[in-house]
């Protein structure tokens, strides 16, 4: 309740309802003057933001020192003293993906292909000149050209020709233009081979026919979908739960939901400890950041399975087997998304 001065009139600007106390028993609206001074509103700011970190920071604790009595408590009604899951859950996702796409920077999106046959193009232009005439006659022979090794500059061509080989193709061969493809007999290809084709041709048109930076860019692309990807995975990770645990009919697919979503969300922090614990170990590369990881990453599977068992109440021995029958399942979900993304990604780029 805020500290601001109640109306004198009793009836609810918003719903105009007759009242009876300071708050509206209809839209929930507070009877207080509607002009405010900037002071009121900053007091207003104030108010928001401390009463959401005291429910979001006890919520969070209850979160992670009690798997699964969160969803519990939301499923018996007992909800006013936490957090709404779906609040906590777009503020940890969202914190999760600022944070995790600040520490996938742009270079380290960068594809290396900059070498052949294993050695680096930095290492190779270095040699001196009999490793290089023997690792160039080498590379002639192995491509069935003249057995003699290359003058540097013939080289240098190769290399350009080698990182830039011919851009991506989908079916062992690639049209220079959408009339190269039709000419060539194509029509007669399926709608999706059709439209695949033409999507290379575009692609590799944009990029020069430049494998590496058409790798790149799908790379980036797939990385950005992964929000999406995962929103999309909750649902349907509660439609796996709803399937397991059919039987129980005191328990409905918003029920699942909830749990899914809390789960999500131990799974984000977790995720956040550990990209903390990655960008140490670059700094101070000690074997007990290491370790920490691995132990954080057994905990999240032991977390799930504390957390089925609490939320739905059920033995070991049952917990276990939908344990792992929902990961196997969720498992093979997951690719199949991944796919749909990963096909998807293409066209956006």
């Amino acid at each position: 309740m805020s500290h601001f001065k109640e109306r004198e009139e009793r009836n609810c600007l918003n719903c105009n309802a007759q009242l009876e106390g300071r708050f509206c028993h209809i839209c929930g609206q507070e009877n207080i003057a509607p002009k405010e001074s900037f002071w009121h509103l900053l007091n207003h700011f104030f108010e928001d933001i401390t009463h959401f970190d005291g429910k979001f920071f006890s919520s969070l604790k209850l979160l992670i020192t009690r798997p699964g009595y969160l969803s519990r408590e939301y499923m018996n009604g007992r909800r006013a003293s936490y957090l709404n899951p779906v609040r906590m859950y777009v503020f940890t996702s969202a914190l999760f993906f600022l944070i995790f796409f600040n520490f996938f920077k742009e270079d380290d999106l960068k594809i290396e292909t900059t070498s052949i046959n294993n050695i680096s193009i930095e290492e190779i232009v270095k040699m001196d000149s009999a490793s290089f005439a023997k690792f160039t006659r080498k590379i002639n022979v192995t491509d069935n050209h003249v057995d003699k090794p290359m003058t540097r500059q013939e080289f240098a061509h190769y290399a350009d020709s080698a990182l830039k080989n011919s851009g991506i193709k989908f079916f062992g061969k690639n049209y220079a233009t959408k009339a190269a493809y039709d000419s060539a007999g194509s029509a007669k290809d399926n709608w999706l081979l059709r439209e695949l084709e033409y999507k290379a041709i575009s692609i590799n048109n944009r990029y020069n026919h430049d494998t590496k930076k058409i790798l790149e860019a799908f790379k980036t692309s797939l990385l950005h979908s992964l929000p999406q990807m995962l929103f999309i995975s909750l649902p349907l990770m509660a439609l796996l739960l709803q399937l397991l645990y059919n039987r129980r009919k005191a328990y409905f697919y918003v029920n699942h939901a909830i749990f899914s979503i809390h789960l999500y969300i131990f799974i984000f922090i977790v995720m956040l400890v550990l990209l903390g614990l990655s960008a140490l170990h670059q700094s101070f590369p000690w074997t007990i950041f290491e370790r920490i990881s691995g132990v954080l990453s057994v905990m999240l599977l032991f977390y799930e399975y504390k957390a089925m068992r609490n939320f739905y109440g059920q033995g070991r021995a049952k917990t276990l087997l939908k344990f792992f029958l929902l990961n196997l399942s969720f498992f093979f979900m997951i690719i199949f998304l991944f796919i749909i993304f990963l096909f998807f990604s293409m066209f956006k780029i």
